[in-house]
């Protein structure tokens, strides 16, 4: 199908001017809605599919310039959006004469987005040009206001939104060279900029000297934790296994989660065993041991995990859940996950503890004896943890007292 082919998109009239008020809830719905829409038509027709991404970006920064986006969700969404249409623009089986008008709609609602909402696409130029030859056209209509900018000296102010697609359609040209040459001119130091002298490097097999200027790249306000991760696969795929761990893997791979963390560094590095790797993260984050009980509960490391969980606070209801989950399977490990929730209960830890999370902390513990046999020896410890509680309000005391006969 010709994109000139009338097609019924349903996004195009939810995302008219001002379309949303300042709730960034609807819009947000609205985006993944459009997106599904463009991706069910790009898999029967690509070049409808391509079309679709084009209006879709054409229409956003208008449609959502009155949201609020001090939370980030909204400017979240829609740059998800951009990683998921991109493609579907690229891989479109465009004629020329529609990719390069495609290109032109797409760079007047980039010099259009005052917000800015799709600020991210210029970094996808090279791969929206898709050939060599188209990619080095638009870099040459770029170059000029690049090198005025930055030779424009310090403090001048000035910015030019081409930047990051001029840099990205010479990469994708191959002119290299070009790019070192540009970012030499560069009065600041930005990562924004410089990762594309890395990718300019490695595209020349200069691995080395792409470390170095990552590693050159590092100041106030850069993001040290994204150059680790570049740093760290330069020496991966340069087979540098173990001096990417010793000198990168904790700055590199720093997730939501300690749990994340732990898992993408597995995975990452299978050579390791999960044993060292997770000694290696407690010993960097002194004072948080117990926050490391999940990742070596998922490991397998069940006395590592008990260690843990005794060394500095730890979450009662991870606790509990895990007693509750390895009752049966793992009943000594559940035994004593039940006891160090019980302790940090009665320390006064966790979020928003109820009477009943008390309770099941209890009952998870004894069912976990139980199993293992050694259910009057673990009432009394219980019994005995439970008297020593001594803050004012004896809560855990008052929850269990009559169960354990200390009332």
């Amino acid at each position: 199908m010709s994109p000139d082919t009338k097609h019924k998109w349903i996004f195009r009239a939810r995302f008219r001017r001002h379309a949303f008020g300042w709730r960034s809830q609807p819009a947000i719905k609205r985006i993944r809605e459009a997106v599904l829409e463009i991706k069910k038509a790009a898999r029967k027709d690509p070049i409808l599919g391509g079309e679709g991404g084009v209006l879709f970006l054409e229409k956003i920064s208008p449609a959502v310039e009155q949201v609020d986006s001090s939370s980030g969700a909204i400017g979240g969404a829609v740059n998800g959006a951009i990683d998921t249409l991109v493609p579907i623009i690229a891989r479109a089986p465009a004629e020329d004469k529609v990719r390069d008008k495609w290109l032109e709609r797409l760079w007047q609602a980039v010099e259009a987005d005052n917000i800015p909402y799709i600020e991210m696409l210029p970094n996808y130029w090279g791969e929206l040009c898709v050939t060599p030859e188209r990619a080095s056209r638009w870099a040459d209509e770029f170059i000029d206001a690049v090198r005025l900018t930055w030779g424009a000296g310090p403090g001048m102010g000035t910015y030019f939104k081409g930047t990051s697609a001029c840099l990205s359609a010479l990469l994708k040209a191959g002119r290299n060279a070009e790019i070192m040459a540009l970012l030499e001119l560069a009065t600041y130091k930005f990562w924004h900029d410089r990762q594309w002298g890395v990718k300019a490097l490695l595209a020349m097999g200069k691995k080395a000297e792409a470390l170095r200027f990552a590693e050159a790249s590092r100041g106030l306000n850069e993001p040290d934790s994204v150059i680790s991760e570049v740093c760290e696969g330069i020496l991966l795929t340069s087979g540098m296994a173990e001096e990417a761990y010793n000198r990168y893997v904790i700055g590199a791979n720093q997730k939501n989660t300690y749990l994340a963390t732990f898992r993408a560094i597995v995975k990452k590095y299978p050579n390791k065993k999960p044993v060292d790797i997770l000694r290696d993260l407690v010993a960097d984050t002194p004072g948080c041991e117990g926050k490391w009980f999940a990742a070596a509960r998922s490991a397998g490391l069940y006395d590592e995990a008990i260690e843990l969980a005794n060394r500095t606070s730890c979450e009662p209801k991870t606790l509990t859940r895990a007693a509750r989950d390895m009752a049966e399977t793992e009943p000594r490990f559940a035994v004593e996950a039940g006891m160090a929730a019980l302790r940090w209960l009665v320390a006064g830890y966790g979020y928003e503890i109820t009477g009943l999370d008390v309770l099941e902390a209890y009952d998870y513990t004894m069912k976990a004896a139980e199993n293992e046999g050694c259910k009057s020896e673990t009432f009394e410890r219980i019994r005995e943890l439970i008297a020593r509680e001594n803050l004012e309000d004896r809560f855990v005391t008052g929850i269990l007292g009559g169960a354990l006969g200390l009332k």
